[in-house]
């Protein structure tokens, strides 16, 4: 998105923080990693730990998400793909049930309505889709399409349905006179605009985006999000905005959740964050966004490793195995240059990410001329005797056990209040450095 179509638009203005308009509690999802005999079965929020032990694997896809949204902001959700943001997204609107925690609009908990009562409040709460090709019927002429959500709610009668339709296609910049047209006769920058008028026939005060442009070009998408922009202007509309692409996060948000493997690992106002992250995965999304000119010098942020599966997501911070700022044991006396040597061979034995050869040649490959003084170096002495032995697990293992599961990163799940340098804003980061004693320092 160019500077020039970045202007167009015009700031959002942050709303007032009164009562939220939605508030997430511990919101969790989790599924069943098979598709075998009861694998639907599940037990109710409040019931143990909210699963049936059958000795089954579970996709632990959003876990213990908390936030609120006020009305007329848009709070922007960002991260890696398969970081749970749609999970989150749909379950936030139970279209999909949740395995624990509350969704409270105006006040209500959207998890404990029953099916009637949930179907009138939807009118109050849509949805943008990803795909504007796939979430459209390509039977239906586009009229039909928009009117589809007010009939599903009783609203106004045939005539009253088609001149609304009619309206809202002018509203989101198209002709009325395409009423009569079948999907396929659209760009896909008009098709998520056809999106965008179906979603607003019901007049809704809350929209959920679910990457609503990645699948445009980035000249259609600055047009849309305009046209998003003006909308929620002239409706009063209140966005959750999903994207992994942070140019246009920094465009339409006003505060922007950052998401990791099925939880939040930071949260602040859009400026906050932007100039001051304060969590290193976020800093990671930051240093990754490309440079327009490649003469310009900069770092880039390159994380080591996969994302780890969310069937057995890491105990602690779940950012730990990749995160190069990884807190150091205390029973050891490591100098900042050992403990990064120290994170980086236990990472690569972990992997078993180079090739073996005499202890001699790993010494120095992983520690330069000479090891960690103390017991930290007789515990690597020891790990690099397993692996010229060809035991890699046990290796693995001893240095798992020495270094990385005594981390306070391993044991605890961080959570802390960062002061903000921008606004007054609350800013959360999940990230031990943080620690008011001073011990993740």
């Amino acid at each position: 998105m160019s500077d020039t179509e970045r202007q167009t638009a015009t700031e959002p203005t942050v709303a007032s923080r009164d009562d939220p308009l939605l508030r997430v509690e511990g919101l969790t999802k989790h599924f069943p990693n098979d598709e075998g005999f009861l694998s639907w079965l599940q037990l109710r929020p409040g019931d143990g730990d909210g699963l049936v032990d059958l000795g089954r694997e579970w996709v632990r896809a959003v876990e213990d998400v908390s936030f609120e949204i006020y009305e007329g902001e848009t709070l922007g959700l960002v991260g890696e793909s398969g970081c749970g943001k749609s999970t989150l997204a749909r379950t936030i609107l139970q279209l999909i049930e949740p395995t624990d925690g509350s969704v409270y609009f105006r006040g209500e908990d959207l998890a404990a309505m029953d099916g009637e009562t949930l179907r009138r409040n939807r009118r109050d709460i849509q949805m943008i889709f990803q795909d504007p090709q796939s979430s459209l019927d390509p039977r239906m002429k586009v009229g039909k399409i928009v009117e589809e959500p007010m009939r599903a709610h009783g609203m106004y009668d045939e005539s009253g349905r088609e001149a609304r339709a009619r309206e809202l296609l002018s509203k989101v910049g198209l002709d009325p006179q395409h009423y009569n047209r079948y999907p396929h006769a659209f760009s896909g920058g008009q098709r998520q605009r056809i999106n965008l008028a179906r979603a607003l026939s019901v007049n809704p005060d809350f929209v959920v985006c679910d990457e609503p442009v990645s699948a445009l070009d980035v000249s259609i998408q600055a047009q849309v999000l305009n046209t998003m922009r003006e909308l929620q202007a002239e409706f009063g509309l209140t966005y959750l905005f999903i994207a992994h692409d942070l140019s246009v996060i920094r465009h339409i948000s006003d505060r922007v959740a950052v998401m990791y493997l099925g939880q939040l690992v930071e949260l602040a106002e859009k400026e906050e964050l932007f100039e001051n992250p304060q969590h290193p995965y976020t800093r990671a999304l930051l240093e990754s966004i490309p440079v327009p000119d490649p003469r310009v010098e900069g770092t880039r942020g390159v994380l080591e490793g996969d994302v780890p599966s969310p069937i057995e997501p890491p105990s602690g911070c779940r950012f730990r195995t990749r995160c190069p700022e990884l807190i150091a044991p205390s029973a050891f006396e490591l100098t900042d240059e050992e403990w990064a040597q120290v994170r980086q061979f236990t990472r690569s034995v972990t992997r078993h990410s180079f090739e073996l050869a005499g202890a001699n040649a790993i010494r120095a490959e992983f520690f330069g001329p000479r090891l960690p003084d103390g017991e930290a170096g007789r515990i690597v002495s020891r790990a690099i005797d397993l692996l010229v032995d060809d035991r890699w697990d046990e290796a693995a293992a001893l240095l798992t056990e020495s270094f990385t599961d005594p981390s306070i990163c391993a044991r605890e799940r961080p959570r802390y209040e960062v002061p903000a340098e921008y606004g007054s804003g609350r800013h959360v980061a999940e990230c031990h450095r943080h620690r008011e004693d001073g011990s993740g320092r």
